[in-house]
């Protein structure tokens, strides 16, 4: 039988655990993708991934305000400023990250998240903005996702298989 001490301990623990799920973005992510069912949990830490490598490898965007978060006041943050990427850019940089990781499977792979056109990164993105996990400047539209490019010609018709260093200098 645990004493006393034992069992404030196990219930601080829960509760430090739960307030931690609380304020962890992730949770609020997989309460999204529980909602929204459209879209697998996969697409949504996809589209963060392809942000970081449009912004981190690709250098794309640039210094712009963002709205507030929903539930933010202006007095609260001081319109914050980051490295806002484009609706086209964002897309451009899902492109070029999903042949970077998926190759010849990429569309496959996209299409078993849920994930068939442009515009559906914009419903992904547009609904991590409604969850706070993203910002948005005053001039972003779910429009600019609209038709950046065909997943069928950019995947597959359009896609290129080559050789890896080692095996170009002969090595292999």
């Amino acid at each position: 039988m645990p004493c006393k001490g034992d069992y404030v301990h196990l219930v601080c623990r829960k509760l430090v655990c739960s307030v931690a799920t609380m304020f962890d973005p992730l949770s609020a992510i997989v309460q999204l993708a529980k909602e929204d069912k459209r879209y697998k949990l996969d697409a949504y830490l996809f589209v963060f991934e392809a942000l970081r490598f449009a912004q981190e490898q690709l250098r794309m965007g640039r210094e712009a305000p963002s709205e507030p978060l929903p539930g933010e006041t202006p007095e609260k943050e001081e319109n914050p400023k980051g490295r806002h990427v484009t609706g086209q850019e964002l897309c451009e940089a899902i492109r070029q990250y999903a042949i970077q990781q998926y190759g010849y499977m990429a569309k496959t792979v996209l299409n078993s998240w849920g994930v068939y056109t442009t515009r559906d990164f914009g419903e992904i993105v547009f609904n991590l903005i409604r969850i706070g996990q993203m910002r948005k400047t005053p001039q972003d539209r779910i429009e600019d996702f609209d038709n950046v490019y065909d997943f069928q010609t950019v995947f597959v018709d359009q896609f290129r298989f080559e050789l890896q260093d080692a095996q170009r200098s002969g090595k292999v």
